[in-house]
C-alpha cells in the first residue's frame, strides 16, 4: 500500500440468531486478528443473550424486533454500513465456521472485484458437504461461473466481502427470502454489473449448536435454490441511483 493511499473503512457484519454461546468468541477473534476493522452484530430476534454477549465483546449491536432470516439481517447490516460511511462490508457467521484470519485476503481482492467469496472446495481445507447442498453446488456452480466469467466453486458460501458499489446494490436488493442470501444475491450482483471473484479459504466446524437444516428442509433446498436462480435471472434489478453514479 502506497503512503498516500487511505485504507478502506471495513465493517464486519455478523448476522446472529440465538448464538449467545459462540458470538462472543467470534467477535473477540475478529477484533484480535483484524484490529483495524469494526464489528456489527445484527441480532436477528434472538431470545437468548446474543446481543448482550456481542456488545460485551466489543461489537456494535443492531437488534431486530423479530426474526427476519439471514437475508433480512444482512440487508440491515448493509444499510447500516452505508449510513455510517464504510467502504467495505464483510459477512462473517456467528457460529465460528468462518476463520477471520482470511478476512484481509478477501478485502485485498476487492481491488479487482466488487464481491469476493471465501470459497470452500477451492484447494484449501477438508470441509465437505453432502446431500442436497452438494447437489445444488454441483448444478449451480457452473451456471454462476459462466455468468461471472470466472470459475466459482462455492456459490453458497456466506463468507463474503463487498465494496461500496456492491454495498449500494445489496442495501436495496439483498434478498430476504430463505436461501436467497446465497445464490440469488450473487445473481443480483452480476445482473447489476458487479464483478465477482473468489479466494480459497478453510472453513471450520460450528463451535456450538447445530445447523438449522432438518431432513424436510434439506430436501426442499435444491428446488428452492434453483427457483431462486431462475427468478433472479429474469427479474429486473434497477441500479440504485448512487450505484449508477459510481458505475
Amino acid at each position: 500500500m502506497t503512503a498516500d493511499r487511505v485504507p478502506p473503512r471495513v465493517l464486519v457484519i455478523v448476522p446472529a440468531l440465538n448464538e449467545g454461546a459462540s458470538v462472543g468468541a467470534v467477535v473477540t477473534e475478529i477484533r484480535r486478528t483484524n484490529p483495524g476493522v469494526d464489528v456489527l452484530v445484527v441480532d436477528d430476534g434472538s431470545v437468548d443473550a446474543t446481543g448482550e454477549v456481542a456488545r460485551a465483546a466489543g461489537a456494535a449491536v443492531c437488534r431486530l424486533p423479530f426474526n427476519l432470516g439471514v437475508g433480512g439481517a444482512m440487508r440491515t447490516g448493509y444499510r447500516w454500513a452505508l449510513e455510517q460511511g464504510y467502504d467495505v462490508a464483510v459477512q462473517v457467521d456467528a457460529d465460528g465456521q468462518h476463520d477471520p484470519a482470511y478476512l484481509s485476503t478477501l478485502v485485498s481482492r476487492l481491488d479487482t472485484a466488487d464481491v469476493v467469496i471465501g470459497a470452500r472446495f477451492a484447494g484449501v481445507g477438508q470441509y465437505e458437504v453432502r446431500g442436497p447442498r452438494r447437489w445444488a453446488m454441483a448444478l449451480l456452480a457452473p451456471v454462476l461461473s459462466w455468468l461471472a466469467g470466472t470459475r466459482l466453486t462455492d456459490v453458497t458460501s456466506g463468507y463474503r466481502a463487498a465494496n461500496r458499489r456492491a454495498l449500494q446494490v445489496f442495501a436495496t436488493h439483498y434478498p430476504t427470502e430463505y436461501l436467497g442470501d446465497t445464490v440469488e444475491s450473487l445473481v443480483i450482483a452480476l445482473r447489476t454489473g458487479c464483478t465477482i471473484r473468489q479466494v480459497p479459504v478453510e472453513m471450520r466446524l460450528r463451535t456450538h449448536g447445530s445447523p438449522s437444516q432438518n431432513p424436510l428442509r434439506a430436501s426442499a433446498y435444491l428446488v428452492r435454490v434453483v427457483s431462486a436462480l431462475l427468478l433472479a435471472l429474469v427479474r429486473p434489478w434497477p441500479l440504485p441511483a448512487t450505484a449508477e453514479a459510481t458505475a
